[in-house]
């Protein structure tokens, strides 16, 4: 999972100073690890445990309270007597790369990835995100060629991933909606031609820049067979030890 925290760890300081280009340092000042990271390792978390997702975003948010939370996530997470509250947003989406590298059947994938989002984002479109970037990155890993994945995501979740980047970036603007990002995304990965590569280019198209790079990452690790060391080895520096060893624990476990 360490290429989707890679995409949000790149993506942190275009979020708010978005770029229509690729060509950017990789790491700058104002370089972070975001919620999308805390709540990767969350997800991570619960599932080398055998926790409820729940109980394991709640934690690692409170744990790392100040990386950007969406307002009804961070309402959310301090009370743990909530219910989840119909999200269509991409949160669901930018949390569940484990998922993908944890569980070998597409039954498998599709069934945690949707209780992974509803316990926050119950609402159809945040379940389906989450379900097509997890499926994504099962076939990536299990050698799926990119259109045989194109085709496979595009026709079971309805999304249109016939597009391409060129055609999308001149238009394109901040969304933070599943339906408006995880495809964009995903056509980030597709068109890539390394981990880095997905990441740069889902970054831009100068959208919700952490969280899409995050998911292009994410796939782009299953489908490449990992992150290069010498990028691993910089966001690996950048995240506290606690974060640390989940991804260390959950590689040695599920081999990524």
């Amino acid at each position: 999972m360490l290429g989707a925290i890679a995409g949000d760890v790149i993506g942190s300081r275009f979020e708010s100073f978005p770029t229509k280009s690729t060509q950017f340092e990789l790491f700058g000042e104002r370089t972070i690890f975001t919620d999308d990271t805390v709540l990767t390792v969350a997800v991570a978390d619960a599932i080398l445990n055998g926790e409820d997702f729940a109980a394991a975003l709640r934690r690692f948010g409170q744990r790392h309270p100040n990386r950007g939370f969406g307002s009804s996530f961070y309402v959310w997470m301090h009370n743990a007597g909530a219910g989840p509250y119909q999200s269509w947003g991409n949160g669901s989406a930018m949390r569940v790369a484990p998922v993908g590298f944890a569980y070998d059947s597409e039954e498998e994938v599709l069934r945690e990835a949707a209780r992974s989002a509803a316990v926050t984002h119950d609402h159809p479109e945040g379940i389906k995100g989450a379900q097509a970037v997890a499926l994504a990155v099962l076939l990536g890993r299990q050698g799926a060629g990119k259109d045989a994945i194109r085709e496979q995501i595009g026709a079971r979740f309805g999304y249109d991933l016939g597009r391409t980047l060129a055609q999308i970036r001149p238009h394109y603007a901040f969304d933070v909606s599943c339906q408006g990002s995880v495809p964009e995304a995903i056509i980030a990965f597709l068109e890539s031609e390394s981990v880095e590569d997905a990441i740069r280019k889902a970054i831009s198209l100068g959208g919700d820049s952490d969280t899409m790079g995050c998911i292009a990452g994410g796939i782009a690790q299953a489908h490449y067979g990992g992150v290069p060391a010498e990028l691993a080895h910089a966001v690996r520096g950048f995240l506290t030890d606690d974060l640390l060893g989940v991804v260390d624990r959950f590689a040695r476990r599920f081999g990524c």
